[in-house]
């Protein structure tokens, strides 16, 4: 007997015959209790190429650092707007040290942007140059060339009249 269209049959298989039929009873529609073979195994993940290259060593540690700093400097600036409404002793010298970390912060930030450019212009991409290019510069060394061969054939030939 068929099951209806979109409805899963017994054993959790849509339509048609059961996949359990000739299982014995309680082994579960999965196979419960039965020894699977690797090849009846679905992987845990599909490997999926990524979408960005990963981030330069260096770069990374810098902006790891940079977030752990930013992160403690908003803490730091809620806990001396806290302290200012409260009226507490220690609001001014939170308040202090939240703008000397906001420097420290802004400091770790522009780290992170000058050692992503530091990185690219020591080991980024290696640039070749386009068939056009490649062209251009051709035509202007046979131009070098043809300019010399002939200067030097003047040479001679001046040489030889003299």
């Amino acid at each position: 007997m068929a099951a209806a269209p979109g409805i899963r049959a017994a054993c959790g298989r849509p339509g048609g015959r059961p996949a359990c039929a000739g299982r014995s009873p309680g082994s579960g529609p999965y196979g419960e209790g039965e020894a699977l073979s690797d090849t009846d195994r679905r992987p845990l993940w599909q490997e999926e190429p990524a979408a960005r290259r990963r981030m330069a060593d260096p770069v990374r540690t810098a902006a790891v650092r940079a977030v752990i700093i930013v992160a403690l400097t908003l803490i730091q600036a809620v806990i001396a707007f806290l302290g200012t409404l409260a009226g507490s002793w220690l609001a001014f010298p939170a308040v202090i040290s939240t703008v000397a970390s906001t420097v420290v912060a802004t400091w770790a930030v522009l780290d992170v942007w000058v050692t992503r450019q530091v990185w690219v212009q020591r080991y980024g991409v290696q640039s070749q140059p386009s068939s056009t290019a490649r062209q251009l510069r051709r035509e202007r060394r046979r131009a070098r060339r043809e300019e010399r061969r002939a200067a030097r054939e003047e040479r001679r030939a001046g040489g030889a009249a003299a």
